[in-house]
């Protein structure tokens, strides 16, 4: 796993994870733990999901509330507390960031395994340069160049974390639409599809593609990511990551999780294995070459 020194959106998440198995043990409710705090309802249920920061006074005043007495476990979770009011290294970029990815951000480098099912692009990790820069060019959101460089500078940067001295195990599975595409223009792809098969001989990470053939399968309902972590006193070891266009959603019970990790494995059995994987890429990625070489030469002969 990635050592992320003091990365605060994971430290939100751990708090707010022990925060609610213990008001769940004291056996109340948000807007009962809510009400008792003169707090909004709004507040407390932000603050169970690691989506806002929180003072440790108004830790120690929850762990009144639900009767905490071990010293331990108070200690660890003021410093939590503390630690998660700290900013990222994606900060930076703040202006160019949905909230909602900042806390993706915190969480990626954390995970000692990460599994992700795509059925239209190239997943972040294993983006080209040129391929994010067509991608993010084409998102409504974005409104000039400046922004698209700054965004393709937190995404290259997310890539570091590949060639950590620790690294995360990667699992990818893509569909086969992803590698047909042709985001950015048919040399664009044709480089995206020569860097996924020399990434794909790393050790910890593994690509299969799913083929059209397969007919129907688990992940026609969409893309999704599967964050794994270290086993740890305070955080769920496993959660799910589902993105749209405008929002993202986070599922860590254990019932939902276990139901997306299934699908994967159905996935990765109706996936082609990683060396006829490679293979397919290079004949793709040299089928774009011949013809766009064959196009180009009939446009200038």
């Amino acid at each position: 796993m990635v050592a992320a020194g003091y990365n605060p959106t994971v430290r939100r998440r751990r708090l707010g994870v022990e925060l609610r198995r213990l008001r769940e043990t004291a056996g109340m409710t948000g807007e009962e733990a809510a009400e008792r705090m003169s707090w909004s309802g709004s507040k407390l249920s932000r603050i169970e999901r690691g989506q806002v920061a929180t003072n440790s006074d108004d830790v120690r005043d929850l762990l009144e509330l639900y009767g905490v007495q071990d010293p331990g476990l108070r200690q660890t979770l003021v410093m939590l507390a503390r630690e998660s009011r700290r900013r990222g290294w994606w900060h930076v970029y703040g202006d160019v960031l949905p909230e909602r990815f900042e806390v993706y951000l915190g969480l990626e480098p954390e995970a000692s395994v990460l599994r992700f099912f795509q059925s239209q692009i190239v997943p972040g990790l294993f983006q080209t340069e040129s391929y994010v820069r067509a991608l993010l060019s084409s998102h409504p959101d974005v409104t000039d160049g400046d922004e698209v460089e700054r965004r393709a500078a937190v995404r290259m940067r997310r890539q570091e974390l590949l060639t950590a001295e620790d690294p995360p195990d990667v699992w990818v599975i893509l569909d086969e639409s992803a590698i047909h595409r042709p985001i950015g223009g048919p040399l664009v792809l044709a480089d995206q599809l020569r860097h996924l098969v020399e990434i794909s001989q790393k050790p910890h990470i593994t690509l299969q593609v799913l083929p059209f053939d397969r007919g129907a399968h688990p992940g026609v309902n969409g893309s999704f990511d599967i964050l794994e972590f270290a086993e740890s006193d305070i955080y769920a070891p496993r959660l799910v990551h589902l993105e749209n266009l405008t929002s993202s959603l986070y599922l860590e019970k254990t019932k939902e999780v276990t139901e997306f990790a299934v699908a994967f494995e159905h996935l990765r059995t109706a996936a082609l294995p990683p060396a006829e994987t490679r293979e397919l890429l290079t004949e793709v990625e040299q089928r774009i070459r011949s013809r766009h070489a064959k196009e180009d030469e009939e446009n200038h002969g």
